[in-house]
This record gives C-alpha cells, sequence and structure tokens, in this order.
C-alpha cells in the first residue's frame, strides 16, 4: 500500500469532495499530524470541517464528550474510546465522517497488555463506526507516521466504499 502522506491526503480529499462529505480529526498520539496532512492539499477546505487534538483525557471527555467511565475500564488506548471519540467529533462539528486515534508511540509508556506501538483507530461515518486495533514497529516517529497513513487509508477506504456508482441493471 502507498504510504506517502501528501498522497494519500490528496486521495481522501477527492474521495470525500466527490462524495459531499466534510471530514472531522480527533487525534490524540499523532497530536494533529492527519488534519496537517489534510490540510497541506489545497482546497482542503472544501471538505474538512475541523481538527480535535485530545491528548489528555480531560480533553478526551470536554471536548469529545468520551465518557469518564469509558476511559476507566479500558483505557485511552482502546477500541471503546476511539470509538467515542470519533463518535464526538462527529457529534461536536459539522462533519458526517470522522477519524480517531490514540496509541502509545513511545519510547516509553507501554504495558505487557499494550506495548509501544498499540494504535487504536476508529471511523465513523453516518451508518456506523468501526474501530480497529493495529500494532506497528520503530521508533516514536516511526509508529506516528505509520498511524497517520493507516488512519488516511482508513478514509479512504471507507470512502471510496461508501460512493461507489451504483450499477444500472
Amino acid at each position: 500500500m502507498h504510504d506517502d502522506l501528501e498522497y494519500l491526503a490528496s486521495r481522501v480529499g477527492d474521495c470525500l469532495q466527490r462524495a459531499g462529505l466534510r471530514l472531522a480529526t480527533a487525534e490524540s498520539c499523532t497530536g494533529g499530524w492527519i488534519a496537517k496532512c489534510i490540510t497541506d492539499v489545497a482546497g482542503s477546505s472544501a471538505w474538512l470541517d475541523r481538527g480535535f487534538v485530545t491528548y489528555s483525557n480531560a480533553a478526551k471527555q470536554e471536548m469529545l464528550g468520551v465518557a469518564e467511565a469509558t476511559l476507566a475500564a479500558w483505557g485511552a488506548v482502546s477500541e471503546a474510546v476511539v470509538a467515542e471519540m470519533a463518535g464526538g467529533a462527529i457529534a461536536h462539528s459539522q462533519a458526517s465522517i470522522a477519524v480517531a486515534v490514540s496509541g502509545i508511540a513511545g519510547p516509553g509508556g507501554g504495558t505487557a497488555t499494550k506495548p509501544v506501538g498499540t494504535l487504536c483507530f476508529g471511523w465513523a461515518l453516518p451508518e456506523g463506526i468501526a474501530v480497529e486495533t493495529r500494532y506497528f514497529a520503530g521508533d516514536r516517529e516511526q509508529v506516528r507516521r505509520q498511524a497517520v497513513a493507516h488512519a488516511l487509508r482508513g478514509l479512504l477506504e471507507r470512502c471510496a466504499a461508501r460512493h461507489r456508482p451504483t450499477e444500472i441493471a
């Protein structure tokens, strides 16, 4: 798969614009890198509504409505939390599609059950929320770069699947 962030962001933008969708991002460990890639594309104001950088648990709660109970039960790096982050990004924006990411980029912070390189992703669309956990190798920069590429590929796949032309029988 193509990992060039500029290329991926441009493809995401083309798809979102064709589909008439507006995007919101909800980022923790990527610190706004997804939104930065999106805004590097000229004309992105036509399809990007806003980005939330919610590094702390308090920010996740205040800005996106993530439940304290969810954070307590599952931790910030969990599919349950990114699902609420993605849904919260939709609820607190004018967007119709959102991507959320939370993870452990390192070099510290990992545990036996959530090692460094553990990333959780959430994508919210009008028909529902999809979540996924992935593991990436490398240093902090490499883990974060892989996370941004994966988030953009996930947006592209979901936008393309949603916007396939209907075949006439």
